[in-house]
């Protein structure tokens, strides 16, 4: 039970994090974001498939993007797990890349790609491998989330912008 909840907490970990890589398009606001998650080496018992953010099909939520977001990491604030860090943020005129790298309860490194066709539309890519521990026990994982954006407007209404992130 304490695998699935940890689990759970980086897959939304994961989701939130992929909205840095979709907003690039830098315009603040409210935008939509649908992800969908794929383990290649899962955490989970054979047969026990992930459900949610997790996996098992795509994921829906709504993100508020900061004008301050946008000028520091050309667009949202990537939101990761407190031992988790960004770095080589390079921006581009049609997208970004970064890398993740994770300590503690899960370890490893992951790359950030995002790119955008126009000022209202974005897709994002994040892959991770390494490993995730549980008391004595440590797994292996490694897993894609992959992400769209649509801007919905200047207002965010009752969404809050994240807070911020370490990032080197």
């Amino acid at each position: 039970m304490r695998l699935s909840r940890t689990a759970a907490l980086a897959g939304v970990a994961v989701l939130v994090l992929c909205v840095f890589a979709w907003a690039q398009s830098r315009k603040p606001g409210l935008w939509e974001v649908t992800s969908t998650m794929s383990w290649e080496k899962s955490p989970f018992p054979a047969g026990m498939g992930a459900h949610g953010p997790m996996g098992g099909g795509p994921h829906t939520t709504q993100v508020c993007v900061t004008q301050e977001q946008i000028d520091k990491f050309g667009g949202p604030q990537p939101q990761t797990q407190r031992d988790c860090q960004v770095t080589n943020v390079q921006k581009k005129p049609n997208g970004m890349s970064a890398e993740m790298t994770c300590s503690g309860a899960f370890s490893g490194k992951g790359t950030i790609e995002g790119s955008w066709t126009d000022d209202s539309h974005s897709h994002s890519k994040i892959h991770f491998v390494g490993a995730m521990t549980m008391g004595a026990n440590t797994t292996p994982i490694e897993w894609t989330v992959e992400s769209t954006s649509i801007f919905k407007g200047s207002d965010c209404g009752n969404v809050k912008p994240f807070e911020a992130p370490k990032h080197k």
